[in-house]
């Protein structure tokens, strides 16, 4: 299903909906010529017959839809530096971060929703990320002689 207003203007969708509403075209065909579904045919036609004036199918977003809000940026940062110094103290045998971890804690603590990439990024971001070790293929030292040996 494409983007409605990036098919057509305003004053397109206009004409069609009149046209539909005087009853000169059928709604499967409008249907099918704005690749809608029926609901969302249904509540631009209301939109329509309320304010056709202002009526309009153009992008209306105030804000970014996928920004964490700073408290919750100032909280996975504040986990992070709590994980950290588990991480350097050579006492406590923590190696690595644990992000479902903050996440869990975020949630309980704070009350605030956060996925876990979301987190993930965050470390990157902010050096609190290890990157997995590689490995050598053969990283086993042998110590019998022959096999079966014990």
């Amino acid at each position: 299903m494409a983007q409605l207003h990036r098919k057509f203007t305003d004053d397109q969708a206009k004409e069609l909906l009149e046209k539909y509403l005087r009853k000169e075209v059928g709604r499967r065909y409008l249907q099918e010529n704005l690749g809608i579904n029926k609901t969302r045919f249904f509540a631009l036609v209301n939109a329509y017959r309320d304010n056709p004036v202002e009526f309009s199918i153009q992008d209306v977003r105030k804000g970014k839809t996928r920004a964490i809000p700073e408290a919750v940026e100032v909280n996975i940062l504040k986990e992070l530096a709590v994980e950290k110094k588990l991480i350097e103290d050579k006492d406590i045998p923590v190696r690595s971060y644990n992000y479902s971890y903050i996440k869990d804690r975020l949630k309980r603590q704070y009350k605030q929703k956060v996925s876990l990439s979301a987190i993930i990024d965050r470390a990157r971001k902010n050096d609190f990320y290890f990157r997995k070790p590689k490995r050598t293929i053969h990283d086993r030292e042998v110590l019998t002689n022959y096999a079966g040996e014990n």
